[in-house]
This record gives C-alpha cells, sequence and structure tokens, in this order.
C-alpha cells in the first residue's frame, strides 16, 4: 500500500486545516489508519487513528480539536484540525497498518507510511 499525506500549510492559531491521506495498491478500509506528528528534536508521537471497524482513538492533545474520518468511496482518511495552536507545528505522517488494540498508538503498529506533510502555526 501507498500512501499520499496532503493538506500541510501555514495557517495562524486558532485556524483549521484539513490533512488528508490517500491510498493505493491498497483498500484503505481494511486497515486501521493513523496520524503521527514529529517536532524536529523529538520523537515521533501519536495523533489519531480509526480502525477498519470506524472505531477512532485520539492523543489528549487532539481531543476535541481534531477528528478522524474515512472517505471509503476515494480511498482516503482525512485528519480535520480546529483550533490549531503553536504546539500542533510539526510533520504529519499518515500511516496504515493492522495493528493490535495496545498498538493503535505506537508508530511500531503501521506497516505502511506516507511521506509527510508540514504544518505550520504561525501569526
Amino acid at each position: 500500500v501507498q500512501l499520499q499525506a496532503s493538506g500541510g500549510g501555514l495557517v495562524q492559531p486558532g485556524g483549521s486545516l484539513r490533512l488528508s491521506c490517500a491510498a493505493s495498491g491498497g483498500t484503505l478500509k481494511t486497515y486501521t489508519v493513523g496520524w503521527f506528528r514529529r517536532v524536529p528534536g523529538k520523537e515521533r508521537e501519536f495523533v489519531a487513528a480509526v480502525k477498519y471497524s470506524g472505531h477512532t482513538f485520539y492523543a489528549d492533545s487532539a481531543k476535541g480539536r481534531y477528528t478522524i474520518s474515512r472517505d471509503n468511496a476515494e480511498n482516503t482518511v482525512h485528519l480535520h484540525m480546529n483550533n490549531l495552536k503553536y504546539e500542533d507545528t510539526a510533520v504529519y505522517f499518515c500511516a496504515a497498518g493492522r495493528p493490535i488494540q495496545s498498538a493503535i498508538t505506537s508508530s511500531s503498529g503501521y506497516a505502511f507510511w506516507g511521506q509527510g506533510t508540514q504544518v505550520t502555526i504561525s501569526s
């Protein structure tokens, strides 16, 4: 499965972005899809995930502001980000895999990764 992440950009604090993770070579709805982000000098961290069942998971920093959703017709998963903060600045990666429940928030649970898209929050 090849993943293509897109939708990043430069927005002001309080703004919104929608990231997209488009897949080819496989059907994304049969995988758990996660979003992770990495800030220079820090470990990659979990942001959100959606299981093939539709059940969603969010990092505490994302709850109430981010929504992950599937568009099965487009073989795509979106990450809607609202009320963006300076600390949301990072490179965002999407990933697909079939992690066990305890590994959904771990990058090691995902076999396929997109290339990353930069999100910058700045006034």
